[in-house]
């Protein structure tokens, strides 16, 4: 429950965040323009409101609605999700939107997405400066990686380092590598010191986004951060040992779990062999020097030792810190270059997976860590606020990209599209976009009980 609760407040937060600066950047160019808007409303609020507010000497009401799906401004003179066809049946004033010049109309829509996208670029940079950039090499991981059944099966294996996908080298294990090899024709990997190639079939990214399990993760090593008193490990291992082998075969902290776990269940068949399952020979590095020693396990199959989990210790890591300025050109890199992997990756939305993997508020949240991270909420902020960017942009009916479409054919005609037109077009873009959210939640529905 606390976790639950946890995620939502964040979900909130950040919704809270992106709606409002979505509607401020409709809401500066309309009063930039001198048109007038009527509300300024956080979240929908059909039937009622929880809050709402209009100064003295204001031409706007400023509310807050009980729907968290997004929010709107009441521009005068639009035909938006107010639906108010009344006002359109009146003479045209000179505050009103359809009475400006058609590029200051299309200032007023595109107002939105750009200040999410310049709010995108604004969070990442200050991330960095904040926290600097720290990641794992994957080239020099020193165990590779263990991977999940669909990538074994188009062969990969447990241990594989990855080096590059068609000659381009990899760099980070984030969500361009897995689109790297999703879109490559051969990886290439480096497997028990010598160089392989594992060729990907073409529907390898369809494969993955059916997956429930990560494409893959890093092999940590068995590092020691403690022993415990009066345990088996007190024989012989000592804080900071790493463990590379067991009974000689070489080893990584989640191999040693699972040979541990194979043993306990096997235990009685291995006695009946003269093989004692709770003596093991450990092959560790203390201090540069490697050595072994024997030890019998308690009757859990424990050692008696705490691992460590403290990763920049286990693996290379590499870390960038950023001065004030060096963050803006590195926040803007980086938020173009995931606007460009959420662009490409856009493709596989309309497969058979991608439509299964659609997903709701359910989905969203749990974007977001389980415990609250700072860097962690303003990171998935960042990326949702790029999400919202590009989504409202698709030229689709009562999203800004549809008005944006229909102000270039006004600009290119020459004549606006009728009232009538837009109502339609604003109706049916809207029972598409409530459909598209009603699939994604039911999605989140099956998810959770199936």
């Amino acid at each position: 429950m606390e976790t639950f609760l946890i995620r939502a407040l964040q979900l909130i937060m950040s919704l809270s965040l992106l709606v409002i600066i979505h509607e401020g950047g409709h809401f500066l160019f309309a009063r930039l323009f001198k048109v007038r808007v009527e509300k300024f409303c956080l979240f929908f609020d059909p039937w009622f409101t929880l809050f709402k507010f209009k100064p003295k000497r204001s031409d706007t009401e400023y509310a807050v609605g009980w729907l968290p799906l997004g929010g709107y401004v009441k521009i005068a003179g639009m035909i938006d999700e107010s639906m108010d066809t009344e006002q359109m049946k009146q003479p045209e004033q000179p505050w009103e939107f359809r009475s400006k010049p058609a590029w200051q109309r299309l200032l007023i829509m595109v107002g939105g997405v750009l200040f999410n996208f310049l709010l995108a670029l604004f969070i990442y940079s200050m991330i960095l400066f904040a926290w600097g950039d720290q990641y794992i090499k994957v080239q020099e991981a020193p165990l590779g990686m263990d991977f999940n059944e669909t990538a074994k099966a188009v062969g990969f294996q447990d241990g594989d380092i990855l080096l590059s996908a068609d000659n381009v080298p990899f760099v980070r294990y984030d969500g361009d590598m897995l689109s790297q090899i999703a879109d490559a024709r051969e990886v290439s990997v480096l497997r028990d010191g010598k160089k392989a190639s594992v060729y990907i079939p073409e529907d390898m990214m369809q494969r993955l986004m059916a997956d429930s399990v990560r494409f893959a993760s890093f092999r940590f090593p068995y590092v020691i951060d403690s022993v415990v008193v009066n345990s088996p490990a007190q024989a012989g291992i000592l804080p900071g040992d790493s463990i590379i082998a067991l009974d000689g075969k070489s080893i990584s902290f989640s191999d040693f779990k699972q040979t541990m776990a194979e043993r306990k269940k096997n235990a009685e068949a291995l006695l009946k062999d003269s093989i004692d399952p709770r003596l093991i020979t450990l092959t560790y590095v203390r201090g540069g020097v490697t050595d072994t020693t024997s030890l019998r396990v308690d009757s859990a199959y424990l050692m008696g030792v705490v691992a460590s989990l403290t990763t920049d210790r286990l693996l290379p890591m590499v870390k960038k810190e950023y001065t004030f300025f060096e963050s803006f050109p590195a926040g803007v890199s980086l938020g173009v270059k995931t606007l460009k992997g959420y662009v490409g990756n856009m493709k596989y939305l309309f497969s058979k997976e991608g439509a299964k993997q659609l997903g709701g508020f359910g989905t969203i949240g749990s974007i977001f860590p389980a415990t609250w991270d700072w860097h962690q909420f303003w990171y998935m902020t960042a990326f949702l606020s790029i999400i919202l960017a590009f989504m409202n942009i698709l030229p689709i009916p009562a999203l800004d990209g549809g008005h944006v479409l229909f102000l270039f054919y006004e600009m290119i005609a020459r004549r606006k599209p009728s009232d009538k037109f837009m109502e339609y077009a604003q109706m049916t873009g809207m029972v598409l976009l409530f459909g598209l959210l009603i699939w994604a939640n039911f999605n989140d529905i099956l998810r959770f009980f199936f």
